[in-house]
């Protein structure tokens, strides 16, 4: 972009659990992937005037001039990525999120508050999602607007006030659209987390606790496969979100559902149900720790 600019939509968009492309296809298939999906979300957002600013490693920043133009490049964008065939077991599947604001174009690279949320925002946005601000969300032309929904209210590093998030709902399924709707919609006002006999209740009062080997984390977990500073549950307005910071991976049992495995990922926790360090829950489930979310915690459970 060869002048500045007084306010930019700033979008990034980010390939979703490529590390474990990796793991499964290989150095050189899951780079060959990676590229392509870069390739085609340069060629989504270039249908709609985005200027390419920057790849940085499986992740493109694109910048446009109008917010309604962010908005077409992700939905065009996660359509085309959806119709990729699967890779073996694995699917490809990018996350995005745009927002606009005040920014600064200069030599070459986009500078500002606009960048600084969207980088933000992207990491809020689970694979095949779409996040943007809601001050973003209220630019928008109404065609547009009428799909996103507000999703909460989420504390964003750098930013002194909470910044309300809405998804951008990009998909023309009434069935996909009523899963989003269940899937957003789980209040959870408090967490109780056990490990052991000892129990941490988070609320307002307690926004996050930290997990690993390391004796400075608010849960020590005794596993050789755990690190030291594993992982952290972290309160976002009434929801909890599983971090991961492992180099093993953090593996998440929730009653009734498959395990899932996060490598430097996020989860949004829910219902009931057991993290363990390192190794699936089956293989050791001595030293891991259980979690309650809002109305499924047990009503008698003391803070120890």
């Amino acid at each position: 972009m060869s002048a500045p600019s007084s306010e930019l939509a700033v979008l990034f968009a980010d390939v979703s659990g490529s590390t474990r492309l990796y793991e499964t296809l290989g150095d050189e298939r899951a780079l060959a992937a990676v590229a392509h999906c870069l390739e085609v979300a340069k060629s989504a957002c270039a249908g709609y005037g985005g200027q390419v600013i920057k790849t940085i490693g499986d992740e493109v920043m694109v910048a446009f001039q109008a917010a309604d133009d962010a908005a077409q490049a992700a939905a065009d964008l996660q359509a085309r990525i959806t119709a990729e065939p699967a890779l073996g077991s694995q699917r490809l599947m990018m996350r995005i999120g745009f927002h606009f604001g005040p920014a600064l174009a200069s030599g070459g690279d986009v500078y500002g508050d606009s960048v600084n949320v969207a980088a933000r925002l992207v990491g809020v946005a689970q694979g095949g999602q779409v996040i943007t601000s809601a001050a973003t969300a209220a630019l928008l032309s109404p065609w547009l607007r009428m799909r996103t929904r507000e999703l909460a209210a989420l504390t964003l590093k750098g930013k002194l006030h909470d910044v309300s998030v809405c998804e951008f709902v990009w998909q023309d399924s009434s069935d996909d659209l009523t899963t989003l709707s269940t899937r957003v919609r789980t209040p959870a006002t408090h967490l109780l987390v056990r490990h052991g006999d000892r129990e941490l209740l988070l609320s307002e009062q307690r926004g996050s606790v930290a997990l690993g080997r390391d004796a400075q984390n608010d849960i020590v977990i005794v596993d050789r496969m755990a690190s030291r500073m594993h992982a952290k549950i972290e309160r976002r307005r009434d929801r909890y979100v599983l971090i991961d910071h492992s180099s093993n991976g953090t593996f998440l049992s929730i009653a009734g559902e498959p395990e899932v495995q996060l490598r430097r990922e996020e989860f949004m926790l829910r219902g009931h149900g057991h993290v363990s360090f390192g190794h699936p829950y089956a293989k050791d489930p001595s030293e891991t720790i259980e979690f309650f979310c809002g109305a499924d915690g047990p009503h008698d459970a003391g803070i120890r």
